[in-house]
């Protein structure tokens, strides 16, 4: 009986015997291979025979027998079997069979066994061809490990590596995080006299920046530049200065910037783009705008990147309206934004108090396909706060991005909860703070801190206890920021021994005061009357590098105001003037009622009008104190003639 050419086939990959056999004659392997009739290629093998003929040096057979090998490896694996097979078709190992079999679609171990065993075989030796076509298939596999075992054979074998091949393996080494291994081989194959190009030193410059290792490029930079026969070309240049920027050096990457030009290669954008945030962290506005000027005369087109460095430029030096004419203009340019511009612009405009505007641009997203993310979603319910909207729309808005699908996250929580603490919905708030915990949110230290800090101020110093406790116990530690409001609670109550035990123990956890946590402690001290241990705390908290701003100096002096008297009061006031801490308005109010408690009226009539020229106004507490030196205060007294 004639089996037909499918139920032959099947038996193939089925049968027990053929799958577990040991030996196979050379008979049956012929017969296995044998050449298919014009009937069976019609049936079963479609086969576009010039393509064939054309992959295959003009052999319209080559390709069949190249199915049938590949048939082999793929039901025997490599064996005794697939090496018969070889012998059969009369395949030559050479090097272009060892790629072919490399770049076939048979499991990685049938290929690393293929590959050794064709490297034992007399009259063949690997080259720098068959390696790499090795290391790149392991490479894009993921199996960095046996990807660097074959560099390593490679390089003990004495392959020569040429700059393209030691490109790519460094530009694999570097998708494997195995920085040290990319640098060390690069060194051991250019010691071998490889002559390495821009394209090589470009690689590593680059794998180096995109593992966070900006330190080393500069040093490359130097070497390439002494080589004498490798100069940098646009994309070294545009490593290094993205180098320099990350590592804070602006004065050497705009040198670089000046030199590129003058080498006479062309800045792209991305590398406009990160001169221009130099220039706005510096505050250099007017630079980066002739930058943006001269990118436009070179006819190096804005990205959407270059638009949102200078919208976020222009928003972190105040120009609220400048940075929303830029993001107008961006669409008038026909320059479609991504959500990380829009998330900068809604940021921009609601911190500005212009809701209505940052609720147009949200609102226009879907205009320009580019779907909210949950920044957009927590940039703009933190807007509603900051703008004293209604909370009932942030929490609208906080609903509508559930039903959207986008996944609040801990920031989400902790945005609401600090603006309906602020508008005095603490339920609300407490509310939120339990439904954070069901989601399975970690303690999250801001939302606590808001909680907390907003039950102190409403007296309810036990409940914002409880929750401190359970924040200690869920989450094991804190932020200072919560100590410190937990320590100024402490004060308020008169519990400062407590509020002592609680800044000890912040620094024994090894969180380090901050100058909140220090003023909570000192504001607390001096309600208690211990107004020297205060100013003490004070020198000790600058000795610890720790620098005392404003509230920490009106803190002290409203403690010498009270008990200390004015002399001491006014002795503090003159120091603060010296240096470099500029009295506020709440300095004044203070000094005024201590000058008026103790009836300097004339002294009080003084600062008072140096208070006046300064644009502070009085407080109701001071004028009423005061009250009796009104008469001196507005007018500078006149010589009668």
């Amino acid at each position: 009986m004639t089996m037909n050419p499918i139920t032959f086939r099947r038996a193939i990959s089925t049968s027990p015997f053929l799958s577990h056999r040991i030996k196979q004659t050379d008979n049956e392997i012929v017969q296995m291979f044998r050449l298919s009739t014009p009937r069976e290629d019609s049936n079963n093998l479609p086969v576009n025979r010039k393509a064939s003929k054309r992959a295959n040096g003009g052999s319209s057979s080559g390709r069949m027998l190249d199915e049938r090998f590949i048939k082999i490896l793929k039901i025997f694996k490599w064996g005794p079997d697939a090496e018969k097979a070889l012998e059969v078709l009369k395949l030559r190992v050479d090097h272009r069979l060892v790629r072919e079999v490399l770049s076939i679609d048979v499991d990685v171990n049938v290929k690393l066994q293929f590959f050794k065993w064709a490297g034992k075989r007399r009259h063949f030796e690997h080259d720098n061809t068959t390696y790499m076509a090795l290391v790149c298939c392991l490479g894009d596999l993921g199996m960095f490990g046996e990807m660097w075992k074959v560099i390593q054979e490679m390089v003990r074998q004495l392959v020569v590596m040429d700059p393209k091949d030691l490109s790519e393996v460094v530009k694999l080494l570097g998708k494997a995080k195995m920085v040290n291994k990319a640098l060390s081989l690069f060194y051991q194959v250019k010691g071998r006299k490889c002559k390495v190009n821009a394209s090589t030193y470009n690689s590593i410059i680059l794998m180096l920046m995109q593992e966070n290792h900006p330190d080393k490029v500069y040093d490359l930079y130097s070497e390439m530049c002494n080589e004498g026969t490798c100069f940098p070309d646009t994309v070294t240049y545009g490593a290094l200065i993205s180098a320099f920027a990350k590592l804070g050096y602006d004065n050497p990457a705009i040198r670089l910037f000046e030199e590129m030009k003058e080498n006479g290669f062309y800045p792209n954008a991305k590398i406009y783009t990160t001169l221009l945030g130099i220039h706005f962290k510096a505050g250099r506005v007017k630079k980066a705008l002739d930058l943006v000027a001269e990118m436009r005369d070179k006819g190096c087109a804005p990205t959407v990147y270059t638009y949102t460095e200078l919208i976020r430029g222009f928003g972190k030096a105040g120009k609220v309206e400048e940075a929303y004419k830029i993001y107008i203009d961006m669409l008038k340019q026909g320059c479609n934004p991504d959500v990380v511009l829009i998330n900068n612009v809604v940021n921009i405009l609601g911190r500005a108090g212009r809701l209505s505007d940052a609720q147009k641009v949200f609102e226009e997203m879907k205009l320009y396909h580019c779907q909210p993310n949950v920044v957009t979603y927590n940039t703009m319910i933190k807007a509603h706060f900051d703008c004293k909207s209604s909370p009932k729309e942030a929490f609208l808005l906080f609903e509508k991005m559930k039903e959207n699908g986008i996944v609040p996250s801990s920031f989400t929580y902790s945005i609401l909860i600090d603006g309906f603490c602020k508008t005095n919905r603490v339920e609300k708030a407490l509310l939120l703070l339990e439904e954070m915990d069901e989601q399975g949110f970690p303690p999250c230290p801001a939302a606590y801190c808001s909680l907390i800090s907003t039950l102190g101020k409403a007296k309810r110093y036990e409940a914002a206890n409880e929750l401190f406790q359970e924040l200690r116990e869920n989450c094991g530690s804190s932020t200072s920021r919560v100590y410190a409001v937990m320590i100024r609670n402490l004060g308020k109550c008169g519990h400062l021994g407590e509020a002592r035990d609680l800044f000890n123990e912040m620094k024994k956890l090894g969180l380090v005061p901050d100058v909140y946590a220090y003023n909570a402690l000192m504001s607390g001290m001096v309600r208690a009357g211990l107004i020297d241990e205060a100013y003490s705390l004070m020198r000790d908290m600058e000795e610890n590098g720790c620098v005392a701003d404003m509230n920490s100096h009106n803190i002290i002096l409203n403690g010498l105001a009270k008990s200390g008297g004015p002399q001491r009061a006014m002795i503090m006031f003159e120091k603060m003037k010296r240096s470099n801490i500029e009295p506020d308005a709440v300095t004044y109010n203070t000094l005024l009622g201590c000058l008026s408690h103790a009836g300097m009226f004339e002294e009080a009539a003084k600062l008072m009008r140096e208070m006046k020229s300064l644009g502070f106004e009085y407080d109701s507490i001071t004028y009423s104190s005061i009250f009796d030196a009104v008469g001196m205060i507005h007018e500078e007294p006149t010589h009668q003639i």
